[in-house]
């Protein structure tokens, strides 16, 4: 669907705004933008979450769980500026379409549900989203489900994310209404006078800069208005992390949330620039994005999609330069350009068509076959190798077999997985040729039970699943050397192939090196490559209990050829069967994924949690006091323990109990976990 351009199309770069609303699942996220695209005129009506009328949540999945699944595209004018807003999901599992919002936007505003207070979803946001260097504020949302505990509740805030955190505004009226604390001086709020709420505010903004400090002590105030650049400062340091209350559902502090968001908080020159990087490996420079359309077009694809009818689409945050209709763009280092046919800016489902996007905008192009995440956009030849500073995202570690119900579809199958994880990083498609397997991991049960919804849903496809996947992994604690001579005569021509090896661990996390030591010729230079070949597929295929084998260095040093017979697979075969012989010389082990474990729940079941969790190879590393009549346990545990924790938990605590899990590291399996493993996987050696 086509509709005419924004209002502020012509709006310059210092115009132009952006925010992406983060936080825990149930805070209020996806209201609280419906909220604000009703305030500012974009809707003509607040849409109901529970019959899925929402801009945001559009995908008929979200509207049968009643909880965002995706990140969600939406923009307004306000006060003369265009604001881009972000839509995240909060489901832990989902954070695959929500971390990448944060390479997209200048502020990051992490909302918190007034009734429950901080969670670990909103404490790990605000962390990424400072590692990341962006200027963050925190939403408190639901002001008037129990106004006598917001006090207390701000207090909280402080002393979890520190004495930065300070409020904008302040509730009045028992939270049906709040009122300016930068501003105004003067006001009174549910929280009493705002004077020292303003005095704390001016006080935190004048410190980064030495004038206004002098003028401060000497004066005893400065007016608000005066104190925009070093407000901004202090945004970029993190100095100041400003506090704003609203209620979606009452509109209360809706209006002015956007009020702040054109006012106070940082347009495209005014934010940290984006780490970007020129070149490859260990020698990539650092390099800084300039906000200035005249310049050469520099964009990051931070998001993609497959739609049925307008194909593969890339949402994109334009850092430099301006991109319009009919240019021509290069995908990364992609020798060929693409036309910029149409160029759409995202309201929900609907594509709004327009002429430009300038630095700052969020756009969109469609029907690009090529485009994909992380891929940097740029229409100059001597751009191809810049790239945006990786995000670290969680390691998907739960996985499940996918086999096609109809025989014979096992093609399609991976095409349309291939799809569906295209859009999302945290989710890794991967083929075990030992088992003949599919396997596709996420980050949760419900990760992956929406995937299959959506093959089911969306594509028309059937699968049938095998039991969840642990990601295992095999490495070495010794040296070892192997040997094997590959020799098949067959009538004709034969095959002939003699390799030594020798195999050593590297550290956790070292992942695989290859080293050609071999003297003489007696393996031919262009059969390395079809030693190292072989080698790859046992690291693919696993030596001892069918897993990768990680971490390990592999030197070729000696061998044999025969000048008729020597033949690729003879050294592919060779390279092959020396290397599972010399894993299983070097005291293989089997390495399992341990997760850390966060948990929340009432404070009687304490005991019980504790316990459940030691019975599960489990360890307790903390615990703290959570929101009223609430504890949180923190640990860690083998992945493999934790299948169906959720309904365990829910025994424990009356159904109260909730967790999120993230990978830590990888470590050994006991001895009789590992022989169980290494019993049920068959070894199926090729003649």
């Amino acid at each position: 669907m086509h509709s005419p351009s924004p209002s502020a199309g012509t709006a310059g770069v210092e115009a132009i705004r952006t925010l992406a609303l983060v936080g825990p699942t149930g805070s209020g996220k996806t209201l609280l933008a419906e909220a604000l695209l009703h305030a500012a005129g974009a809707i003509a009506a607040v849409g109901s979450l529970e019959r899925g009328a929402t801009v945001s949540d559009h995908d008929p999945l979200e509207r049968k769980y009643q909880h965002s699944l995706n990140a969600s595209l939406m923009h307004c004018s306000h006060g003369g500026c265009r604001i881009h807003l972000i839509d995240t999901p909060g489901l832990p599992d989902f954070l695959g379409q929500a971390l990448p919002a944060l390479e997209a936007v200048e502020t990051v505003a992490v909302v918190i549900d007034a009734a429950t207070g901080i969670t670990p979803t909103a404490e790990r946001m605000m962390a990424w989203a400072a590692e990341r260097q962006l200027d963050r504020m925190i939403v408190v949302n639901k002001i008037d489900a129990d106004p006598a505990a917001l006090p207390a509740l701000l207090e909280q805030i402080q002393a979890t994310f520190g004495r930065e955190c300070l409020p904008l505004n302040l509730p009045d009226a028992g939270a049906s209404k709040v009122v300016d604390c930068f501003y105004d001086r003067d006001g009174h709020s549910d929280f009493g006078a705002v004077a020292d709420a303003h005095r704390a505010l001016v006080e935190q903004v004048v410190e980064v800069d030495a004038d206004f400090v002098d003028r401060y002590l000497n004066e005893g105030d400065i007016d608000a208005s005066e104190l925009h650049a070093p407000l901004e400062q202090a945004l970029r340091e993190g100095h100041l992390i400003p506090v704003v209350f609203t209620s979606a559902k009452s509109g209360a502090g809706v209006a002015e949330l956007l009020d702040v968001v054109v006012k106070l908080l940082p347009n495209p020159t005014e934010s940290n620039p984006p780490d970007f990087l020129h070149g490859e490996g260990e020698s990539a420079q650092p390099m800084h994005a300039a906000p200035d359309p005249a310049q050469h077009v520099l964009a990051h694809v931070f998001k993609v999609t497959v739609d049925p009818y307008a194909g593969r689409m890339g949402i994109f945050r334009v850092w430099q330069g301006r991109v319009s209709k009919d240019s021509q763009l290069y995908i990364g280092d992609a020798r060929k350009p693409f036309k910029v046919g149409h160029l759409f800016m995202l309201q929900g489902k609907t594509y709004v068509e327009v002429d430009e996007a300038l630095p700052g905008d969020i756009a969109a192009v469609a029907k690009v076959d090529d485009i994909v995440f992380d891929a940097v956009l740029h229409d100059a030849a001597e751009d191809a190798h810049i790239h945006l500073k990786p995000l670290a995202f969680p390691t998907p570690v739960h996985g499940l077999a996918l086999r096609p119900k109809r025989h014979g579809d096992e093609q399609r199958l991976w095409e349309i997985v291939g799809k569906l994880v295209a859009e999302d990083p945290c989710l890794k498609l991967e083929h075990v040729p030992a088992t003949n397997e599919t396997i596709v991991y996420g980050l949760g049960e419900l990760h992956l039970r929406v995937l299959l919804e959506r093959l089911q849903e969306g594509h028309r496809f059937e699968v049938d699943t095998a039991p969840p996947r642990i990601a295992y992994r095999e490495t070495i604690t010794a040296p070892a050397e192997g040997h094997h001579r590959h020799k098949k005569q067959t009538g004709g021509a034969g095959q002939f192939g003699e390799v030594f090896l020798r195999i050593e661990p590297l550290p956790r996390g070292g992942g695989f090196e290859f080293a050609d030591e071999v003297k003489g010729g007696v393996i031919p230079n262009q059969f390395i490559p079809a030693v190292e070949k072989g080698v790859r597929e046992v690291l693919t295929s696993g030596a001892i209990s069918g897993h990768p084998v990680v971490d390990v260095k592999v030197t070729v040093y000696d061998g044999k050829h025969h000048s008729v017979d020597s033949k690729e697979i003879a050294f592919v075969t060779a390279g092959r069967k020396a290397m599972l012989a010399a894993v299983r010389e070097a005291r293989p082990i089997v390495l399992e994924p341990i997760v850390e474990v966060d948990i929340e729940a009432p404070d009687g079941a304490l005991g019980d949690i504790t316990g459940d969790l030691s019975s599960r190879r489990g360890i307790v590393t903390g615990t703290a006091n959570g929101a009223a009549g609430t504890m949180r346990v923190r640990g860690q545990a083998p992945l493999s323990e934790l299948s169906g924790y959720q309904m365990r938990l829910n025994a424990l605590t009356s159904g109260q109990g909730r967790y999120t899990i993230a990978l830590s590291h990888y470590e050994a399996v006991p001895p009789q976990v590992q022989q169980q493993l290494a019993s049920a996987w068959k070894v199926h050696d090729e003649d």
